[in-house]
C-alpha cells in the first residue's frame, strides 16, 4: 500500500562546543534562576497585602511588582506592559532575527534542559539511536531514570509557576493540596505541559504550533541579522581528506554537522527557513570543523542578507535604520506614559452609583431626596477616615447611612481595600439649579482627615421623572 505521507523522523540533536552554546547555557542558567527563585523575594508592604515583590493576586483581583500595585481598575497598565511587550519582539527581530526563539523561548530553554538530561542517562546522538533500537535492561532503566526527572523537572517548573499566584512561602506549608486544589491543579496543569512539549514535541512546537515562526519574515528585510550559509564560499561542496587542496572547490565539506546539532533538524546551507531558530549551533559546528581542516571560520555565520550578496562596509550589519527607530519611539513613548501615570496615580478612587428605584423621593416639606451607593477605594497600606461634605451647592444635606450614628459624615476604610457606604442627598426644589441640558448636579468631596487630599466628584441630581 502506497503511502500518502511520511512519518517525521525523530531528531536526535548532537551536543556541540562553540561560543554560542556557550552563550545558551548562560542564559539558560540566568533565565532559570530567576524563573525560580523570584518568587521568594520579599517586599514589605506592611500588613494589609501580601510581601511578596511579585504576585499576581487573582483572588483579590490585585498584581503586585515591588512598589507597583496595580488595582481591577487599572488594567490599560497591563495593556501597555503587552504593548511594550510586542513592540520590543517586533525591535529585537528586525535587528537579530529570531534570537529570542533560540536564546530565550520557554520552549527553548526547558527543551535544552530536558535534551541535557536525556545525554546525562542515554549519551549523545549516536548512543542514543542505538538505544533506540534495542529492547534490553539498559535501555529500560535509562528511559526510566530519564522520564523520572523530567517529571522531577516538571514539577518543580509547576510549583513555580503557581508560586507566582500564591505566596510561595503559604505553599511550602501546605502538607495536603486538598488544602488548596485549585493550586493543586494548575500545578499539575503545568507540569504536565512542560513534560509534553519539552519532552516530546520540541521542535514541533516551533514548527507547527508556534504563531512567531509564520509572521516572522514580516520583520526581516535585507539588513537584518540572521543565520547565514556563505554559498559563494561553500560551493561547490564535497568530502575532505587530510592533505587535499581546496583549488577548484568550495569550503564546504559536506560534513552535515551543521544538520545534526540542529535542534529543528534542518538544512541551513538550504537558505533561510521558517523553522530556524537562530540559536547559533550550526555555526558553532562549522566553525570547529573548519578549524579542524584549516579553513577560515564563518562559512555558516550571523551575517544580513545584503551583506551576503555583497560584502561591502556599507552593507554590514547596523542598527540604526529607520525601522529601528520607529519601534524604539513607540517603546519610549509607551513607557514614558505609563511613568507618568504610576508616579501621579492617586491612592484614593471614589465613585458613586445613583439609585434606580425610585430615581428620588419627595419629602412631607416639598424637598428632594436623591441616594447613592459610594465606593471609596483605598489604595494605601494604612486605614483611613475620610470626611464627606458637599461643596455645591451649599444648601444641600448630606446624610450618610451609619450604625455608628456618632460618626455623623466619617467614613473609615481599612487598608487596601474598597468601603461601599449608603449616602442620601437632599435639597429643595427652590434650590435646585439645572444646566442648559436641564440636568442638575451635586459637588461631593471625600478629604482625608489626616493626609487632607481631596477628592471630588460629581452626582447627577434628579428631580422630576420626565425627560
Amino acid at each position: 500500500m502506497t503511502k500518502l505521507f511520511e512519518a517525521k523522523k525523530r531528531l536526535y540533536p548532537q551536543a556541540i562546543k562553540g561560543r554560542f552554546r556557550k552563550i545558551k547555557n548562560i542564559l539558560n542558567a540566568i533565565f532559570l534562576t530567576v524563573f525560580l527563585f523570584l518568587p521568594f523575594l520579599r517586599f514589605d508592604r506592611g500588613d494589609s497585602s501580601p510581601n511578596q515583590a511579585i504576585l499576581i493576586d487573582f483572588v483579590n483581583s490585585k498584581f503586585y511588582f515591588f512598589f507597583i500595585e496595580i488595582w481591577p481598575q487599572e488594567v490599560f497598565y497591563v495593556a501597555g506592559i503587552l504593548i511594550i511587550s510586542a513592540v520590543a519582539l517586533f525591535f529585537v527581530t528586525s535587528l537579530f532575527g529570531r534570537i529570542w526563539c533560540g536564546y530565550a523561548c520557554f520552549q527553548t530553554v526547558w527543551t535544552d534542559i530536558f535534551i541535557a538530561v536525556e545525554r546525562l542517562f542515554q549519551g549523545d546522538r549516536n548512543n542514543r539511536i542505538i538505544l533506540d533500537r534495542r529492547n534490553n535492561f539498559q535501555k529500560i532503566w535509562r528511559k526510566t531514570c530519564t522520564h523520572l526527572v523530567w517529571i522531577l523537572i516538571s514539577l518543580i517548573t509547576g510549583f513555580a509557576f503557581v508560586a507566582y499566584f500564591n505566596d510561595i512561602f503559604y505553599l511550602l506549608k501546605i502538607s495536603n493540596f486538598s488544602q488548596n486544589i485549585s493550586a493543586f491543579w494548575w500545578m499539575i496543569s503545568v507540569a504536565g505541559m512542560t513534560y509534553i512539549m519539552a519532552g516530546f514535541a520540541r521542535e514541533h512546537v516551533c514548527t507547527y504550533m508556534c504563531p512567531y515562526s509564520r509572521f516572522q519574515s514580516a520583520m526581516f528585510d535585507e539588513n537584518t541579522l540572521i543565520i547565514t550559509y556563505d554559498q559563494k564560499r561553500g560551493e561547490p561542496r564535497g568530502k575532505h581528506k587530510q592533505g587535499d587542496s581546496f583549488e577548484n572547490r568550495g569550503d564546504c565539506i559536506d560534513c552535515k554537522q551543521c544538520v545534526v546539532v540542529c535542534p529543528t533538524g534542518i538544512d541551513i546551507r538550504n537558505g533561510l527557513q521558517m523553522e530556524c531558530i537562530a540559536c547559533g549551533l550550526c555555526v558553532d559546528a562549522c566553525d570547529n570543523i573548519m578549524e579542524k581542516i584549516v579553513r577560515p571560520k564563518g562559512l555558516i555565520r550571523y551575517d544580513t542578507e545584503k551583506n551576503l550578496h555583497n560584502p561591502t562596509p556599507q552593507n554590514r550589519f547596523k542598527v540604526k535604520r529607520p525601522r529601528t527607530f520607529l519601534y524604539s519611539a513607540i517603546m519610549i513613548l509607551v513607557c514614558s506614559l505609563m511613568v507618568i501615570g504610576l508616579t501621579n496615580k492617586s491612592l484614593l478612587d471614589i465613585s458613586a452609583v445613583a439609585d434606580r428605584n425610585p430615581l428620588f423621593v419627595t419629602l412631607s416639606d416639598g424637598s428632594i431626596r436623591n441616594g447613592y451607593t459610594l465606593k471609596i477605594m483605598n489604595k494605601t497600606h494604612e486605614k483611613k477616615t475620610f470626611e464627606l461634605k458637599i461643596a455645591n451647592p451649599q444648601q444641600a444635606e448630606l446624610k450618610v447611612q451609619s450604625f455608628d450614628q456618632s460618626n455623623e459624615n466619617n467614613i473609615s476604610s481599612e487598608p487596601d481595600s474598597v468601603t461601599t457606604v449608603k449616602i442620601y442627598v437632599i435639597l429643595s426644589k427652590e434650590n435646585i439649579v439645572k444646566n442648559e441640558e436641564g440636568r442638575a448636579f451635586i459637588e461631593l468631596i471625600a478629604k482625608d482627615k489626616v493626609s487632607s487630599e481631596e477628592k471630588k466628584i460629581e452626582l447627577v441630581f434628579v428631580s422630576s421623572s420626565s425627560k
